[in-house]
């Protein structure tokens, strides 16, 4: 369960910017907020049902972005090399370039 929630807030990190003002301000209040689906539904005065759909649907959205774009693989992948550069390299002029590389994610 947290590895799916890490999922979803890493793809809505690199995708809420596709997203509707709607579907951000559910996924914000579910995911990051840690509300339930009864305080959205009260607080937007929407059914638990409406919530739940939004939310899942927005997770399939946020899957099919990743499945066109990769943002989130890309990111992984370069964050290992990153770190393996970073326990190899051991010159210090070459660590600077190491640390330059991580502070751009």
């Amino acid at each position: 369960m947290l590895e799916k929630t890490n999922r979803i807030n890493y793809l809505f990190d690199f995708y809420q910017s596709l997203l509707t003002p709607k579907q951000c301000s559910y996924m914000e209040m579910y995911y990051r907020e840690d509300y339930s689906l009864g305080e959205i539904s009260e607080l937007l005065e929407v059914s638990r049902q409406a919530v739940y759909d939004n939310i899942r649907r927005t997770e399939k959205t946020l899957e099919s972005y990743e499945d066109k774009l990769h943002l989130l693989s890309r990111f992984e992948k370069r964050t290992q090399i990153i770190e393996k550069l970073s326990e190899t390299v051991k010159d210090p002029e070459a660590q600077k370039y190491v640390q330059q590389l991580q502070d751009i994610d």
